[in-house]
């Protein structure tokens, strides 16, 4: 699967260029965290969530990014930041060391049902207990781009949802009892539907979620 292997190498030549919409619930996020909250943005991109949660007098602040291009364009916008080039497929960080973890837009990526749960499983790893997941990300669509797309992947990668960008990225949308599946360790204290702009300029169905670990 060499596809799987490229995608590093498309986000890296994206690096530069690509912006990514996705709002985050910063009202919400507040309700169940402090200022003093110690949070990972895991797939943190160029920081731009890490960013919003300083200006919001957030401070214990880390990223996490497979991309080194990502990392890098993140250090130049804002080098207050502190953000990490992950090797692999484990967290660089030791156990129960976050109070907070935030994932947006990291599961369409990691498309894969291993590989989301084995992420699900780091980030349990080092989040305190009781400490909050916060997860965005996109859900099933039924407009007939979206379902042309979803049949013709359907037989290359044994996913339903998942179809490739003409970028070269490998992509994943979601049912909800999939979402639930991968959370069922964690106490929900929030899930709503929505509707998100993608880093292409599409909308698509979308959820953000809230949880606690048991």
């Amino acid at each position: 699967m060499n596809k799987i292997k490229n995608q590093k190498k498309c986000w890296d030549e994206l690096a530069e260029e690509k912006e990514f919409p996705t709002p985050f619930k910063m009202e919400e996020f507040k309700k169940h965290t402090s200022q003093g909250t110690k949070i990972l943005d895991v797939g943190c991109g160029y920081g731009r969530i890490l960013n919003e949660l300083h200006n919001n007098s957030f401070k214990n602040l880390t990223g996490v990014d497979f991309s080194e291009k990502m990392i890098k364009r993140g250090s130049e916008l804002y080098p207050y930041l502190k953000l990490v080039k992950n090797n692999g497929k484990k967290l660089p960080f030791p156990d129960d060391e976050f109070d907070a973890v935030i994932l947006v837009g990291v599961l369409t990526s990691n498309f894969q049902t291993e590989e989301q749960k084995n992420l699900i499983r780091e980030i349990t790893r080092v989040l305190t207990t009781r400490g909050v997941l916060y997860i965005s990300d996109f859900l099933l669509n039924n407009d007939q781009r979206n379902l042309e797309r979803y049949q013709k992947y359907e037989d290359e990668y044994g996913i339903y949802g998942v179809f490739e960008l003409p970028e070269g990225l490998t992509l994943r949308h979601h049912t909800i009892k999939h979402i639930s599946k991968l959370t069922e360790e964690y106490e929900e204290l929030i899930f709503e539907k929505t509707v998100f702009k993608t880093m292409n300029g599409n909308i698509s169905n979308s959820f953000y979620y809230m949880g606690r670990k048991k």
